[in-house]
């Protein structure tokens, strides 16, 4: 394990001795009802971090440790120290005296306060962090937070929610030149793409448009300024075009489980118009989805392309199986899409057929029943 960590140090980050290193974990909340099981898997997330923070004293004189309460969801805004632990006191008190924090962290912001924001986080950037290790439960790839970062501040970010000490072993332990030559490969033939047929033998079948939208690689690589992925890392991803997905989901697994029956979204015009199902992960989604008509947004499609990823109850290693898929629900705003939400949730699809459709119309298979056929 101890090798793994000094390889997110020196290869997957390249920092350098005189930079500064934000790691930080979130710690169960109150509010949270959390079984035996989960409790010590985010005991074992709790120790890795604190683990990593120590070795990177070796690699970074200015590192800095922060636990925070976590919550609840993926996708929502990090809390306040969090934010001043990243890019400097000076800047939040500032986004706060403009009256542009609160609405920032709630995911209220509009475009025009947006580019105050980014004004302001500009300004200042010089006291924010080189890198960030980002090792919560509750993934913050999807928020303001990370994007002001890596997009304004040029920091290197390593998103790393529910990671597991077996994820050391398995696709951490890959020769990255391999995966990223290939997640560079597939974006590249994604990204000719302006439609996407998704089929799966569970009965999954969605069309969706990507019309303008970038496809992005997740190669694990973060050493150019402003990089960012999640380790492990072994991904092409994109923000489909709102409005378009059209077509039915079958969710046999939950993020952590599988579930005892099948769960089906049926999606109208880009939406999750209805859950179907018995299982109590119906239950859980139906009620997030209510709370926000955002929740319900086609967010994310996306492609694993790493051959050392296999586990199917954990998605930060799921959605990076070679030959899945994940869509996900909810926030778009950080990677393409148009969709502000407290909220992204994916899930995994084995044995697709991916079928992609050019702009003249013309066809090419990319997935069929799982196997990577380019």
């Amino acid at each position: 394990m101890l090798h793994a960590i000094q390889s997110i140090y020196t290869t997957n980050l390249g920092i350098r001795r005189d930079e500064r290193v934000l790691v930080f974990t979130d710690r169960i909340s109150s509010r949270e009802s959390v079984d035996e099981r989960d409790c010590c898997r985010r005991d074992r997330l709790r120790d890795i971090s604190l683990l990593t923070a120590e070795v990177g004293k070796s690699f970074a004189k200015k590192l800095s440790y922060l636990e925070y309460e976590a919550p609840g969801s993926h996708g929502v805004e990090p809390p306040r120290d969090l934010w001043e632990a990243a890019f400097g006191k000076r800047a939040v008190k500032a986004l706060d005296d403009e009256g542009l924090l609160s609405p920032l962290l709630k995911k209220e912001i509009g475009s025009d306060d947006l580019s105050r924001v980014e004004a302001i986080i500009k300004r200042q950037s010089r006291s924010s962090v080189d890198a960030v290790i980002a090792l919560s439960n509750y993934s913050t790839s999807h928020t303001r937070f990370r994007d002001l970062l890596t997009r304004i501040c040029g920091c290197r970010y390593a998103s790393m929610p529910l990671f597991d000490a077996s994820m050391i072993e398995g696709p951490m332990s890959v020769d990255w030149k391999t995966p990223r030559k290939r997640t560079v490969a597939v974006a590249k033939v994604v990204d000719k793409a302006v439609k996407v047929e998704i089929k799966t033998p569970n009965g999954t079948d969605l069309t969706l448009s990507k019309q303008g939208r970038k496809a992005l690689p997740d190669t694990g690589i973060l050493t150019k300024e402003g990089s960012f992925g999640n380790l492990p890392a072994g991904e092409v991803y994109l923000a489909p075009c709102e409005g378009t997905a059209q077509g039915k989901l079958v969710l046999d697994w939950a993020p952590t489980r599988a579930l005892a029956s099948p769960v089906t979204l049926t999606i109208r015009d880009g939406s999750v118009e209805e859950v179907a199902g018995d299982e109590p992960y119906a239950v859980t989604l139906r009620k997030k989805i209510g709370e926000r008509q955002e929740n319900r947004n086609i967010a994310e499609l996306g492609i694993g392309t790493n051959d050392r990823a296999l586990r199917p109850d954990n998605i930060l290693e799921s959605e990076k199986i070679l030959g899945t898929i994940h869509i996900a629900l909810g926030d778009n705003s950080s990677f393409g899409g148009t969709v502000k939400t407290p909220f992204h949730q994916d899930f995994i699809f084995f044995r697709p057929t991916v079928t992609l459709i050019m702009k003249d119309g013309t066809k090419t298979v990319l997935l069929k029943n799982g196997s990577m056929v380019i």
